[in-house]
């Protein structure tokens, strides 16, 4: 069974950077796509980037595009979400996802409340951006 785990999640100030990981473990060749999300305190989990695991693919949502940069490790099994000029709207806990042939395309990142459906979360890792 697919296993993620993020950590990398810290408190920042506004301006500031971090890289959040994504470690992925039995991966088979049906899953082809892993996805970032975000919750923020008393908001829907909402889609923020995905890759995808066999040609590279990315997609990103706007709210982010030109800060954050998805990439991966096929070596390491690894998914990294480089955020560059955080603001305190950032602040969430951040989730991989993944789900069994699912593309990265716009639709994985705007499920909205079918977020639920998603086969396989991580445990999620908290981003504060505060001075």
């Amino acid at each position: 069974q697919v296993q993620l785990v993020e950590s990398g999640g810290d408190l920042v100030q506004p301006g500031g950077s971090l890289r959040l990981s994504c470690a992925a473990s039995d991966v088979t060749s049906n899953y082809y796509a892993i996805a970032w999300f975000r919750q923020a305190p008393g908001k829907e989990r909402e889609g923020v980037s995905c890759i995808s695991t066999t040609d590279g693919t990315r997609n990103i949502v706007d709210s982010v595009k030109g800060r954050f940069t998805i990439s991966r490790d096929s070596a390491k099994n690894t998914v990294y979400l480089q955020m560059n000029s955080l603001k305190p709207e950032d602040t969430a806990v951040y989730y991989c996802a993944t789900h069994p042939y699912l593309i990265c395309d716009g639709h994985f990142l705007s499920l909205g409340e079918r977020w639920r459906t998603l086969q396989t979360w991580g445990q999620g890792t908290l981003v504060i951006v505060s001075t």
